[in-house]
């Protein structure tokens, strides 16, 4: 019985594949292992039709593979971003908002990476509204720094428009249009086009020297400190 189920299974085989199926099609809809089919169709030659047939399918079944794939990484992905924000939560919500200390302690790292340290004044520039906006709480928490007191400066793409862009940055941290004193613009961008929601580099300015040097300080001092820790 045995014998002869095997022999129905090979004329099956070979018929599907010469109807041109591939081995893997086969494999799965037949249950035989794919090094014994391999055997069985070495001297079966395929049409030019059946091999095209046959090259539909690796791409179908590659691109198939392709998209499970990027649906698997970016599940992955997501899952990874998730748990991030859940931890980074976990943190935060330990910490005081309103501890003048900790405000203190994050406006001077900021600084120590983003602000001018050779100007007497304190000075961060960037393209993102919430560090600004961030330095602009801290000033008017910790040291009744309000944003009409402040300077700003923007660097611009040879394409902006120098009104607009004042417009923006003084509507979005709240510092009068007027005390944006200078405007620069990068020659070297004639000619390219801005791509959208690009606002430029806005440099925020508070004329307080006294602030700069006790931030630079607390940077400095707090790395001080954990280094020397065992």
């Amino acid at each position: 019985m045995r014998g002869k189920r095997f022999i129905l299974e090979k004329e099956e085989a070979i018929k599907l594949r010469k109807q041109g199926f591939s081995i893997v099609t086969i494999e799965k809809q037949l249950g035989i292992n794919r090094s014994t089919l391999s055997g069985w169709f070495k001297d079966i030659l395929l049409t030019k039709e059946q091999i095209d047939k046959l090259n539909r399918q690796r791409f179908d079944a590659l691109k198939k593979g392709r998209i499970k794939a990027v649906v698997w990484h970016n599940l992955q992905k997501q899952g990874r971003l998730e748990n991030a924000d859940f931890e980074a939560r976990q943190v935060v919500e330990q910490l005081d908002a309103n501890d003048s200390k900790i405000l203190d302690l994050a406006l001077a790292f900021l600084y120590w990476g983003e602000g001018f340290k050779k100007s007497l004044n304190v000075g961060i520039g960037n393209t993102d509204p919430q560090i600004l906006k961030f330095l602009i709480h801290v000033l008017r928490y910790n040291y009744t720094i309000q944003a009409s007191e402040l300077t700003g400066q923007l660097h611009l793409r040879a394409d902006q428009n120098k009104e607009k862009e004042i417009l923006y940055w003084s509507n979005i941290l709240g510092i009068p249009a007027k005390n944006f004193k200078w405007t620069q613009f990068d020659k070297r961008t004639t000619g390219k086009k801005t791509y959208k929601n690009y606002h430029g580099v806005c440099t925020i300015y508070c004329y307080n020297v006294a602030i700069q040097r006790k931030l630079i300080n607390i940077s400095k001092q707090f790395v001080e400190k954990i280094l020397k820790r065992p």
